[in-house]
């Protein structure tokens, strides 16, 4: 299948409309997960088909098996896509501009890109800024994730990150790797949508392993989905999607309203 049409189906960024969720539009949020670092080559090529059976959005796939996950999903509306920087972002940026390069040139899609955390935490905000939009510049049309680990950040710069990543013309914000000591948050992932509005995307990962966590998020403001357990949310929802859509609208706060309380525990 063509890139182009795999492009157009990933080229939603704002919130979805859950009263008209369809098994295609709810696959087509997920990025199915093949990145932790012991998967075997076999188990790669079994992710890939699983990404395909199910019909996700895209495999996220470590970068040394992003050429193989590429070739495996040609002519398929399901894209490949990879990491940078990951996970800690720590890299130097010459580094991270290489690696993002190689990955558009053996055919990513889109890319996952963990920015300095330690220098947000810093307060080196030019230093962050910068080296994102580098990393953007030279990979567009690529569309760039950007992960802000937020796990080790406060509200504050979590909103700090989204702004950099807006200023640095990146089509989502994501709040992590899914290495860092929680996975997604509902109210970091909801300050994220506030922080970007509807023209940018919010990627929700780590944690979310049921139908209803993932209906959560997407109440919440994320548009895509970061997850291995694709099978069992897909599963889920054909045994009971309407019924789960129902109960996730009925829990939401009402339009407008801030998130609050202490932050969700994810699931383990």
């Amino acid at each position: 299948m063509a890139t182009s049409v795999v492009k157009a189906r990933l080229a939603n960024r704002g919130p979805l409309d859950l009263s008209t969720l369809d098994e295609a539009a709810l696959m087509g949020c997920i990025d199915h997960s093949l990145l932790r670092p012991e998967l075997t080559r076999a188990e790669i090529e079994a992710g890939v088909d699983l990404a395909l059976e199910w019909q996700t959005a895209t495999v996220c796939c470590r970068p040394s098996d992003l050429s193989a996950v590429v070739s495996r999903l040609r002519r398929s509306a399901v894209g490949a896509t990879t990491v940078v920087g990951f996970p800690h972002g720590a890299h130097v940026a010459t580094i991270k501009e290489r690696e993002a390069l190689i990955a558009v040139d053996q055919g990513a899609v889109e890319l996952d890109l963990v920015l300095n955390i330690g220098a947000l935490r810093s307060g080196d905000l030019g230093f962050v800024r910068d080296e994102l939009a580098e990393i953007i510049y030279v990979v567009a049309p690529v569309p760039v994730k950007v992960i802000l680990e937020t796990a080790y950040l406060t509200p504050e710069q979590v909103e700090a990150g989204c702004k950099l990543a807006l200023e640095a013309r990146a089509a989502f914000v994501k709040n992590g790797t899914g290495y860092s000591p929680r996975g997604a948050d509902l109210d970091e992932i909801a300050l994220m949508r506030r922080v970007v509005g509807d023209r940018v995307g919010v990627k929700a990962a780590g944690g979310v392993r049921t139908l209803d966590r993932m209906l959560a998020m997407l109440v919440a403001g994320a548009n895509r989905i970061g997850a291995t357990a694709t099978a069992g949310i897909g599963t889920e929802w054909r045994a009971r999607g309407q019924e789960a859509v129902a109960a996730a609208l009925a829990a939401s706060p009402p339009s407008g309203a801030a998130a609050g309380g202490a932050p969700a525990k994810a699931e383990e």
